[in-house]
């Protein structure tokens, strides 16, 4: 636990001050009892439950009082809470190397029925929206509350060559955040001479200022997921991309797809190694603070988007939690004056 305020943690030493003044009206108080009575007729009168009892509605009074004095500094700590994410972005690997069928029956079979389900599971509220990226990235599926709408944009992704993970990354932004221009062009020396692109490092939003950048992971309103099961080979780089988000705050969660040594694919008389490119998709979710899941087979891959509904409906994040603190305080006061006025007929 931390506190914001800190410096008023100094209050705290009022504790052991009404401690002392507590047990000095205790002595008071036994002195002036025993000036009419022996303590004999003190103690027959006074069993020892009832001598503990006494001291319960104050002891309750003083823990409600430091609760009290500790929320004054404004603690916080890192806690679960239901998440508020109103829209889910599903960012699909859609190049050719998904017809692999390492992954049985296939990779793009597999990681359709996985996402089918995590759809299934998302609560009503959740708007969600799909992305397909191959060479280039576009939008299949608007965000929707309509789960038939997103189940039918998942089914109908069609194959193709090339991947670019970074323009799945920055076509998903802007489906998050439609008014802010993003440069969806090649960001690399060799791509931006053939198809005149800048890199993304000097692309602006429409020629205005920059927006101050975010705490990374703190925009807690959406959520990417990205699926691949190969190696950028066109576009935006995308470890930039990547940065764009984080300093939007969004989180990218990535998932990587495919045995540890890939599969040889041919067609038409050339054949390729399609290999995972684990190390970027780690980068990518470190630096946005989103997390890494990885899916050897069709089990695993349901198994990673039953994780990540767990991780998308609960999030873990530091959290100011000075009202739980005077909450517990106030319930804690009410119940030593209801105990004290039922065994004693009086307020401490």
């Amino acid at each position: 636990m931390t506190f914001l305020w800190p410096e008023v943690l100094w209050l705290l030493l009022a504790a052991p001050a009404l401690i002392g003044v507590y047990l000095l009206l205790l002595r008071r108080k036994k002195k002036r009892v025993l000036r009419y009575a022996s303590l004999a007729i003190v103690r027959n009168a006074m069993g020892a439950g009832q001598r503990v009892r006494r001291h319960i509605p104050p002891f309750l009074f003083l823990l409600a009082l430091i609760a009290l004095l500790v929320a004054v500094a404004r603690p916080t700590a890192t806690i679960t809470l239901p998440s508020q994410y109103e829209t889910i972005i599903l960012a699909m690997d859609v190049s050719g190397s998904m017809r692999a069928t390492d992954v049985a029956p296939s990779r793009i079979v597999a990681a359709q029925e996985a996402a089918r389900a995590f759809v299934a599971d998302q609560p009503a509220s959740a708007r969600i929206g799909v992305v397909s990226f191959a060479a280039t990235a576009s939008v299949v599926q608007p965000p929707t509350r309509n789960r038939e709408d997103i189940l039918a944009a998942i089914d109908r992704f069609q194959l193709q060559r090339g991947t670019a993970v970074g323009s799945g990354i920055l076509v998903s932004l802007k489906t998050i955040f439609p008014d802010v221009e993003f440069d969806l062009r090649a960001s690399n020396p060799r791509d931006d001479a053939q198809r005149g692109g800048v890199p993304l490092d000097k692309a602006g939003a429409s020629g205005k200022a920059a927006p101050k950048p975010a705490e990374p992971g703190s925009y807690a309103s959406a959520a990417i997921i990205l699926l691949t099961d190969g190696q950028t080979t066109t576009g935006p780089n995308p470890m930039e991309a990547a940065r764009m988000a984080a300093e939007r705050g969004v989180k990218v969660y990535t998932v990587g797809i495919g045995t540890a040594n890939g599969e040889i694919l041919g067609s038409e008389g050339w054949s390729m190694r399609v290999r995972l490119d684990e190390e970027s998709l780690k980068t990518i979710a470190g630096i946005t603070h989103g997390e890494y899941f990885y899916a050897s087979n069709s089990a695993d891959l349901k198994k990673v988007y039953e994780s990540l509904n767990t991780r998308i409906a609960l999030e873990t994040r530091q959290t100011e939690i000075t009202a739980l603190l005077a909450a517990a305080a106030a319930i804690v006061a009410l119940i030593s004056a209801f105990l004290s006025v039922l065994w004693f007929n009086r307020i401490l």
